[in-house]
């Protein structure tokens, strides 16, 4: 059966639900991490913006589809979900400035491993907090449909993001970072059926 998984196009069923989901895609943000830190030159300007592109977007889906429910579901989940909200936007900021300075610059490699600290951080409160909650507490059809929401996230998110593409001045102020979230955001509303009925 292991052997049929492998070949399969399709998500292991872990994915089935959106913590299975999330937690494994902390698993590969750390795996980015550790390709950022262990490379050189192209090959770490290559994972660099790989890590860029899986942040923006797990991040952007979690505040889309996981922190709104959270907040709704859980009558003691604000400061939680408050908490989680402040760690991604200072997360967003330093990886923003890591971008600008280029994985050239001396500069570079102690600040990835200052933010690779603050995610890995997040990510545990997120998995001891917020997801032990949600399974416990959800509804597994909806946990599936989140799911859905998140990998539909994931699949629109350009592997190449256009700053100022999706929303205008702020984007252009924020860079690709933010062009990767505008572009995730919308994937996620449309998944969620919040798009307006815009086709």
């Amino acid at each position: 059966m292991t052997e049929q998984a492998e070949q399969s196009d399709a998500p292991p069923i872990d994915d089935n639900d959106v913590v299975a989901l999330l937690m494994r895609q902390h698993g590969e943000i750390r795996n980015l991490f550790d390709q950022v830190e262990t490379t050189t030159g192209e090959e770490r300007k290559d994972a660099f913006r790989r890590l860029v592109r899986m942040l923006a977007v797990h991040e952007t889906a979690e505040e889309e589809v996981v922190h709104p429910f959270a907040r709704k579901a859980f009558g003691d989940a604000g400061q939680v979900v408050a908490d989680r909200l402040e760690e991604e936007r200072l997360a967003k900021e330093k990886l923003s400035a890591l971008e600008d300075m280029g994985t050239e610059d001396a500069a570079f490699l102690p600040a990835l491993l200052e933010l690779r600290t603050d995610v890995m951080e997040h990510a545990r409160s997120e998995e001891r907090y917020e997801f032990a909650h949600l399974r416990r507490s959800t509804d597994p059809e909806r946990l599936v449909t989140m799911a859905k929401a998140v990998r539909a996230a994931e699949a629109m998110a350009p592997t190449h993001p256009h700053p100022g593409v999706e929303s205008g001045a702020k984007n252009m102020a924020l860079g690709p970072v933010a062009a990767v979230m505008d572009r995730t955001r919308d994937a996620v509303r449309k998944a969620m059926g919040k798009d307006g009925g815009k086709a």
